[in-house]
C-alpha cells in the first residue's frame, strides 16, 4: 500500500525550518539548500512544495500568524494580559520575534509579505481597540480617552519594548512594569 503523505503538514515542517534558521541565522540565511538540511529532508522535496525562496517565505510568514496567534490567551482575555503575551519573555516568543523582526525587510520589499505585516498589525489594533474599550466600561481606563488611538499606542509601546527586551536592554520584569505604569496613566482621575 502507498506511503500517505501528509502535504501540509510536510509545508509546516519546511515553515518551521524556515523559522529555526531565520530566527538562529537571519532572513539572508535562508535557502532551499538550507532549509531542506535543517528540516532533514532533500532540497528536491523542499522544492516540490516551493518552486522558488520568495514562495517558501510567504507560506512561512502565514505560519508565523499562526504562532502569534497562539500566543493571545483564551476566552475573553484582560488588556494587560494580552500586552504582556506579546513581549518576548520565553525561549518561543523571543524566537517569534526574531522571526518577525528578520522578516520586516522583506515585508518593505514583498507585497504579499508586506500586505500580511499589515493585515496582522490591523488585526492586533482592532483586538486591543476592543480590549481598551472594556476596560472603559470596566472603569480601568478613563471613558473620556479615545480607544483606538490608545491602542495604537499600546502596541507601539509593547513593540519598543519587546525590541528592549531581546536586546538586554530591559529585562522582561522591567517592560512588564512599564506597560503598568502606562496603563496606571490611562486609569480616570480619582
Amino acid at each position: 500500500m502507498p506511503k500517505v503523505v501528509d502535504h501540509d503538514e510536510r509545508r509546516r515542517m519546511i515553515a518551521e525550518a524556515v523559522r529555526r534558521i531565520a530566527a538562529d541565522r537571519g532572513l539572508e540565511a535562508v535557502s532551499l539548500g538550507e532549509v531542506a538540511v535543517e528540516a532533514g529532508i532533500s532540497k528536491g522535496l523542499v522544492q516540490h512544495y516551493f518552486a522558488t525562496k520568495d514562495e517558501m517565505l510567504r507560506y512561512a510568514t502565514t505560519a508565523l500568524r499562526r504562532q502569534v496567534e497562539r500566543r493571545i490567551p483564551d476566552g475573553p482575555p484582560a488588556l494587560r494580559e494580552v500586552l504582556v503575551a506579546m513581549l518576548p519573555v520565553d525561549a518561543e516568543a523571543r524566537t517569534e520575534a526574531l522571526v518577525a523582526n528578520a522578516f520586516l525587510p522583506r515585508a518593505l520589499k514583498d507585497p504579499a509579505i508586506g500586505t500580511r505585516f499589515r493585515e496582522g498589525h490591523g488585526e492586533l489594533v482592532a483586538l486591543l481597540t476592543t480590549l481598551v474599550a472594556a476596560a472603559q466600561e470596566a472603569g480601568g481606563i478613563d471613558p473620556e480617552l479615545d480607544a483606538e488611538p490608545e491602542a495604537e499606542t499600546l502596541l507601539a509601546l509593547v513593540g519598543g519594548l519587546g525590541d528592549a527586551v531581546l536586546l538586554g536592554h530591559r529585562s522582561p520584569a522591567h517592560a512588564e512594569s512599564l506597560i503598568d505604569r502606562h496603563l496606571a496613566r490611562l486609569a480616570p482621575a480619582g
